[in-house]
């Protein structure tokens, strides 16, 4: 039957293509995106809250940091972009902050960060990289980053860096090493430590960091970096932050102008817009599935129209109904089973390439897990079933002088 119209039932087949790739992909993505974001939340300081000035009167959605980074200290540890709404309120972070944190019970490490972008030089190859000053103290007992080779920034360094692993191995002509020297805003520092990163971002101490970083003021601060001693009590910790800072500066939740937020948090929220945008896909995927189920009911339909007179001769020979059902629902079936085979193929080719498309996605490669390919072959040949159904039950209650009769 499905061979007699090969056309009809290609096309037939297309719809439930397209459902099944579409599944497959979104599932596959869906999974190692999860995956990702789960690996960075691992990552992260729980126990880490990031402060910073500034404060949106509008909605937001808090991503990561402006440069991508993932914990404190590193590129982006500011506390995400400017979410959209209003304006941001200008305003700065002072010593007057820090002695306040400094004073509560519930803090254990806070680490002070500045940055902006400087001139550096290596080999006679110039460009332009990201600074971070680091209180150098605390840095190395507070961020989540760690060392590739060398090592961190101690109390004692003074004209001493640590590179991203980006910028050491490929933003020169040459790849920088330990104990080479690097020209940052006409002064000479020496590389101490590469981090096992992808940044191209420069670590010093904040004091020297002042010093290159053009429009900085001594004690004020971009980012303070808050470590806690108690993960589980740390939106409480949070909220007496708040309310500390508040006090402190005389603001108002109507007029505050400071954000704090933790870095698990970011991550939850983009978690959360991650499983919604893969549930709205998965919901467009299902339009697809219905219509291709729609398009084995009508292939089915016809067919019967078309061998009713063949079912009348069946039944004249001792065919019982059973096996009038059987055979239409065998068709649908197979329709249902080969879109499925070919849709899990097409699905893992395009599940490759969707990394590609969506450039902030937090993951590079996606693993098509067996359970997406079995999820999408049983809803391949459950949705032939259940379309062919009615024009298989149709089919077996034909009477057999009425199916002779036809024309």
């Amino acid at each position: 039957m499905v061979l007699n119209s090969k056309l009809r039932t290609w096309l037939t087949i297309l719809g439930i293509v397209i459902g099944v790739a579409a599944v497959v992909a979104i599932i596959s993505m869906s999974e190692s995106m999860q995956e990702a974001v789960n690996a960075q939340l691992s990552e992260l300081g729980g126990d880490v809250i990031t402060i910073s000035p500034g404060f949106s009167r509008g909605s937001a959605m808090f991503g990561m940091g402006p440069e991508g980074g993932k914990g404190p200290g590193g590129p982006g540890g500011s506390g995400g972009p400017t979410p959209p709404g209003e304006p941001i309120e200008e305003a700065e972070l002072s010593k007057k902050d820090l002695q306040v944190l400094k004073g509560m019970p519930d803090v254990t490490l806070i680490d002070t960060n500045i940055r902006g972008s400087v001139e550096i030089s290596y080999l006679g190859k110039k460009g332009t990289a990201s600074v971070i000053g680091v209180d150098q103290k605390v840095w190395s007992k507070i961020t989540t980053d760690n060392i590739k080779d060398g090592r961190m920034l101690d109390s004692a360094d003074q004209n001493v860096i640590v590179l991203g692993e980006t910028l050491s191995s490929s933003f020169f002509d040459r790849p920088v090493g330990i104990n080479k020297m690097i020209t940052i805003a006409n002064r000479t520092f020496r590389v101490v430590g590469i981090l096992d990163d992808e940044s191209n971002s420069i670590y010093m101490p904040i004091q020297a960091a002042y010093q290159v970083i053009n429009n900085k003021k001594n004690g004020k601060y971009d980012t303070l970096f808050v470590k806690i001693k108690n993960e589980d009590q740390l939106d409480a910790v949070m909220m007496k932050i708040e309310r500390k800072l508040m006090t402190s500066r005389h603001v108002t939740k109507d007029d505050k102008d400071f954000t704090i937020i933790s870095s698990k948090k970011m991550q939850q929220r983009r978690a959360e817009m991650i499983n919604s945008m893969n549930t709205f896909l998965l919901a467009i995927a299902a339009i697809s599935l219905i219509v291709g189920s729609v398009g084995i009911a009508n292939t089915m339909l016809t067919s019967v129209l078309e061998k009713t007179k063949e079912i009348g001769i069946m039944k004249a020979i001792g065919a019982r109904n059973n096996d009038i059902l059987f055979i239409f629902l065998f068709n649908a079936t197979l329709i249902g089973l080969i879109g499925g085979i070919i849709g899990i193929f097409i699905g893992v080719v395009l599940s490759h390439f969707l990394p590609a498309l969506m450039g902030d996605a937090p993951v590079t490669d996606v693993t098509v897990s067996s359970n997406s390919i079995i999820i999408a072959l049983f809803v391949s040949v459950t949705v032939g079933i259940l379309a062919g159904i009615v024009p298989a039950y149709q089919a077996s209650k034909l009477r057999p002088v009425d199916a002779l009769r036809y024309e």
